[in-house]
């Protein structure tokens, strides 16, 4: 089609009105933003010293021109905290806080979970899911108290983190503003990390080749990123950080006790101990024997999949022991229904609800279920495998003399013919009506 000269100027000046205008917005978003960064002064950062977080600290002073304070919470990961804390300022922190939490991370979330025997997708035992909690909640606490304009946190934009961390800060302090800097700079991914802590001398322990992305604490260790990328590739053994492999594992069996109140751990092979040193002698016990390694492809809250490997070794003896007592104790009924609200509560914690009404009252229903979930499990523990070898509680429901095969004057048997009667009874007559016969056999014939 052939345009005329008037047709020609008049495009080009539409096409130039379009550019201004397209102009104007970008420099009104771009003073808005400045505007933005302006009013924030002090922003409280989740700290745990490795890639992300680390490239944070100078990225916020760089592009905010604020004050950084660093929280890290001490869950068990194992890091030198000193070492953590040093590393923050050296990046450009003014400070960094660090809180030993270890014990309110097994009494108030891992065991509540265990006992509800919440677990997401039958074999993710929610290690992280229930750390981010924990950590948002005295990270925001830390910011309210440092008079902070906003918080921030090292979470992708792809994964589940970011909604764990944040609505916890709703929860605590929904005027706090919220900086996450996977959704606003330019970096793309690991490598472009990589380049920008090169750039910026902030010492980091991943490097090109090696770039697994984990995250640890008391109650586990996550191995996420590099060849796992690829569903049809096994893990390689290096990878492993917490447990050997059952190949690797003793040649002997090893057993140990564990003892219950009320549904919580409360000793190990007769030895009595608190929260912490509980899950750790029972993390050493598991992983010297190859237990509670998990490979999963998970469906992430966002939507994608994912595959990420898991080591709970404690966390493991801990699930299998605790629902081996519950076979003793819960009745049929609510054993059934207490699966499904394990299924659900799985949920919540992944999914970052665990400031939320119906996660407390989740927390109500298991808390009755458990008031006779007491006593003892007795593990056999051999090269990777979780064996039960034995079971017993002062409140079991299982008794010996009921289900005998041997002569008993407890069950009378022939009870069993009206309740099959009875129980069958829909089957029976759905069953006479096809036939044509309703009515000319009396039940029970």
């Amino acid at each position: 089609m052939r345009v005329t000269s008037g047709e020609n100027r008049f495009s080009l000046i539409s096409r130039f009105s379009f550019l201004i205008s397209r102009f104007s917005f970008l420099v009104s978003r771009f003073s808005l933003l400045s505007l933005m960064n302006t009013n924030i002064k002090k922003v409280v950062l989740a700290y745990s010293g490795g890639l992300d977080t680390s490239v944070i600290v100078p990225w916020l002073v760089e592009n905010y021109g604020c004050e950084v304070i660093c929280y890290t919470a001490d869950i068990g990961q194992g890091d030198d905290m000193d070492a953590v804390a040093k590393k923050a300022v050296a990046s450009g922190a003014s400070k960094c806080i660090v809180e030993d939490l270890k014990h309110e991370f097994v009494t108030e979330y891992i065991y509540p979970t265990l006992r509800a025997g919440a677990k997401y997708e039958e074999k993710y035992l929610l290690g992280t899911s229930f750390a981010r909690p924990i950590i948002a909640k005295h990270q925001i606490q830390a910011a309210l108290a440092e008079n902070a304009d906003a918080v921030a946190h090292g979470a992708t934009g792809k994964g589940n983190d970011q909604v764990r961390f944040e609505l916890t800060y709703k929860a605590f302090a929904p005027q706090m503003k919220i900086i996450a800097p996977w959704r606003e700079w330019n970096i793309k991914g690991r490598d472009d990390a990589l380049a920008y802590a090169a750039a910026h001398n902030v010492p980091v322990a991943q490097t090109s080749k090696k770039i697994y992305s984990r995250d640890g604490n008391l109650w586990h260790l996550s191995h996420e990123g590099g060849e796992l990328e690829d569903p049809w590739n096994e893990p390689v053994e290096d990878m492993f950080q917490l447990s050997v492999s059952p190949e690797n594992a003793p040649d002997k069996p090893t057993y140990v006790e564990i003892e219950f109140k009320q549904g919580t751990p409360i000793a190990v092979d007769g030895e009595a101990l608190e929260p912490v040193p509980l899950v750790e002698k029972l993390n050493a016990l598991g992983a010297a024997n190859g237990i509670g390694r998990v490979d999963l492809v998970e469906n992430r809250l966002v939507g994608m999949k994912s595959r990420g490997v898991y080591e709970t070794p404690g966390g493991a003896l801990l699930y299998w022991a605790h629902r081996e007592l519950e076979s003793l104790t819960l009745d049929r009924e609510t054993m059934h229904y207490k699966d499904l609200v394990a299924q659900k509560y799985g949920e919540l914690v992944y999914y970052g609800l665990w400031f939320t009404p119906l996660r407390e009252a989740l927390d109500a229903f298991v808390t009755k279920t458990q008031e006779r979930t007491t006593g003892t499990v007795r593990l056999k523990l051999y090269k990777g495998n979780i064996i039960t070898a034995g079971r017993k509680s002062p409140y079991s429901l299982y008794q010996e003399s009921v289900v005998t095969f041997m002569r008993d004057e407890v069950f009378n048997q022939q009870h069993a013919d009206g309740f099959i009667n009875l129980f069958g009874l829909p089957i029976t007559v759905r069953a006479m009506v096809n036939q044509g016969i309703l009515g000319k056999l009396e039940f029970g014939d």
